[in-house]
């Protein structure tokens, strides 16, 4: 694995869990060998949360169940990594299984997500916007990219009950009351902030209400969404694998699940995810993934599964996208073509990782 820099992150807020960035991060590039002489890839970091967190134990412990194994064994090398979650982390098996997967499709000749099974060519993109101070920043870059022709917006919003309603009210009088739009509360609130923040939020129309509780809170996740009919999307949080879901399904405490390549574990994780999800008549909405191969891996996923309906974007672009030729672009018409190269299908920068090398790890 090579650490390479990630210079130039301007000043960005996602949430609590994050505070406040900038500067610079370390990304991972992961490289899988094999004797027929493919190569998958796959990247580890994001800008506020370096790959030098998680590149040792990928190291130490995961590289070993991989020596001398067919890479095309991923459900068996799926099942050997993650006994090792206690002493690794859900990112590092991810980029692991994101890079099997890269093998795989350039083996077969064909994109990931036609060894998934396509289900589309092309998916709707929305825009996730970082937390702003003050409500006309939000204003502003909603009615921006409503003119630009992304499909849909959703607020991460300042996390303070008395400001977050009046932040949703703000947007939805500038971009009129048939634009779609999605709020991502942070896990941050109280039961009854929660609540009457929710029953605000289906009075302005809002599309879906993410993540009002701590992710540990499932009981008042039930009691929240007996009351409310806005739907309730939860579950991209904890990190962890497939095992974390079916409380919630039975207990009935989400209108959709959700999850990504990084905070599930892989794409392994997420298409099992999403089929259990279709069984329960449930959606599963892909979470962004914090770097720029995760998110191709993600749209991977996105186009091969039927029970998903945007493509998530998180802003700003600076923060979220680097080590690629060429990043995914939303068209005008607010939506992302499938890959169509092998494997993941998008070229990595290896002379700018290379020019920003900072060390290896083997």
């Amino acid at each position: 694995m090579k650490l390479f820099r990630w210079p130039a992150i301007p000043e960005t807020v996602l949430g609590p869990h994050t505070g406040r960035f900038s500067g610079e991060s370390a990304l991972g590039l992961l490289r899988i060998s094999t004797n027929e002489g493919i190569d998958g890839h796959a990247f580890l970091g994001s800008a506020y949360n370096p790959a030098t967190n998680d590149g040792p134990s990928l190291i130490s412990f995961l590289k070993p169940i991989l020596l001398g194994k067919n890479p095309l064994d991923r459900e068996w090398l799926h099942h050997a990594l993650w006994a090792k979650a206690r002493v690794t982390t859900t990112r590092a098996i991810g980029a692991i299984d994101v890079a099997l997967w890269d093998i795989a499709g350039k083996a077969a000749g064909q994109p990931i997500h036609r060894l998934l099974g396509s289900y589309r060519d092309r998916i709707a993109a929305y825009a996730t916007s970082p937390v702003y101070t003050e409500p006309a920043l939000y204003v502003e870059e909603a009615c921006r990219l409503k003119e630009e022709g992304w499909t849909a917006y959703k607020i991460h919003p300042p996390c303070k009950p008395d400001k977050d309603l009046a932040v949703a009210r703000r947007v939805r009088e500038a971009v009129g009351a048939d634009y779609p739009l999605m709020f991502d509360a942070l896990w941050h609130h109280q039961y009854a902030e929660a609540l009457r923040i929710g029953m605000g939020l289906q009075d302005l129309d809002f599309l879906w209400y993410e993540d009002p509780l701590s992710d540990q809170d499932i009981g008042n996740y039930v009691e929240l969404r007996r009351k409310l009919h806005i739907p309730i999307v939860a579950t991209e949080q904890p990190f962890a694998g497939l095992d974390s879901y079916p409380i919630w399904l039975t207990s009935r405490a989400t209108d959709a699940l959700r999850g990504d390549v990084a905070n599930k574990g892989g794409i392994t994780t997420c298409i099992k995810t999403a089929h259990l999800a279709e069984a329960f008549r449930m959606n599963y909405e892909i979470h962004h993934g914090n770097n720029s191969l995760n998110n191709v891996a993600n749209l991977h996923l996105a186009v091969a599964i039927r029970n998903t309906t945007r493509f998530e974007v998180l802003l700003p672009h600076r923060s979220q996208k680097y080590g690629l030729v060429q990043d995914i672009e939303v068209g005008p018409d607010g939506h992302v073509e499938a890959p169509s190269q092998p494997g993941l299908g998008y070229e990595i920068d290896f002379g700018l990782i290379e020019k920003e090398k900072i060390s290896t790890l083997a």
